[in-house]
């Protein structure tokens, strides 16, 4: 049954599609309601990976040195450098967006294809840069030893700069078998093989005593700990485990969580992205064949547009709060 409203001269429906509750279509006011519970979603996210980085706070990764890659610079350390470049282009083709819906408010054919075409260049470079550094973050680049209490082992020179295992890692006469879960207990596996054994980075590192270990535990003046080359030994003594680049049960940088929270939440993010720009793709054409022209309204780029802009929005804070903090 539909609710009414009755005055002395009129009676209406509440919503009959003609009255437009503060001044908002159906389509957009339902859209503000998919933002508003889709933030709330994110706020449990980033709320989850603050209480985290918090309680395991002395073994978190540090953000400049995990995201150091940038394209075609190989070996070049650059910090940060190309997640800021990823972040100017998001925000840059939120600026496009309002642009295109700007030139829908004026009936402007051309300049709306022109602004959207735009955004949609900056959508597919933003996920395609995200897959590039989930690449390499999978991938890894210096490699590291876990310990059997579960402890994360970094190699680094004199000077404390990060040694990769393929600089130092010895090469043994040993074969090397794949756990599969017909061979393990209770049904134990691994994906694969790591580059070099325990035993050949304990041998490796045994022959070059310039060698020392970095722990994951970070101190006051946020630099992880460097051992001994006493304790090193020590602590190397009780390796089980070549870990290299990243997964959902192992990491190279530090606290498993990091990476978990890392996958889940970035993942999330550009899963939006990708169909915002699925979305203004399908737009887009629309507004090629004259579709929104014929209607004499634009008022689906804008839809699309409080969609993008809140994509944007939330990169923001997961920028902020994942890679700045």
């Amino acid at each position: 049954m539909e609710a009414t409203v009755t005055t002395a001269n009129s009676e209406e429906k509440t919503w009959g599609g003609g009255n437009e509750p503060m001044g908002a279509s159906y389509g957009k006011l339902m859209m503000w309601f998919f933002i508003v519970s889709d933030a709330l979603t994110f706020s449990g996210f980033l709320a989850a990976y603050g209480f985290s980085r918090f309680k395991f706070i002395e073994t978190w990764p540090l953000a400049d040195e995990v995201f150091t890659h940038f394209p075609f610079m190989h070996g070049v350390s650059a910090p940060m450098y190309y997640v800021a470049l990823m972040t100017f282009i998001l925000i840059f083709s939120s600026v496009t967006m309002v642009l295109a819906v700007d030139a829908g408010h004026q009936m402007k054919k051309n300049k709306v294809v022109v602004y959207m075409f735009l955004t949609i260049i900056g959508g597919l470079i933003f996920v395609g840069s995200q897959a590039w550094e989930w690449k390499n973050f999978i991938k890894g680049e210096y490699g590291a030893i876990e310990t059997k209490g579960g402890s994360l082992l970094q190699f680094v020179d004199k000077d404390g700069h990060r040694v990769a295992l393929a600089d130092f890692a010895a090469t043994l006469p040993e074969e090397r078998e794949q756990l599969t879960r017909n061979k393990g207990k209770w049904f134990m596996s691994e994906a694969a093989l790591p580059s070099y054994s325990v035993a050949e980075v304990q041998a490796g590192f045994k022959a070059h005593p310039d060698l020392l270990i970095r722990t994951e535990v970070i101190t006051k003046e946020k630099q992880k700990t460097i051992l001994s080359r006493e304790e090193s030994e020590l602590r190397l003594s009780q390796a089980s485990y070549v870990v290299e680049g990243a997964n959902l049960t192992r990491n190279e940088y530090g606290s498993k969580l990091f990476a978990d929270f890392f996958f889940f939440i970035t993942g999330f993010h550009g899963f939006h992205v990708f169909s915002g720009v699925i979305i203004n793709i399908i737009i887009f054409f629309n507004v090629l064949v004259g579709t929104y022209e014929k209607r004499k309204s634009y008022e689906m780029v804008e839809k699309v547009g409080l969609y993008w802009h809140f994509v944007d929005l939330v990169w923001v804070f997961v920028f902020t709060v994942f890679y700045l903090v």
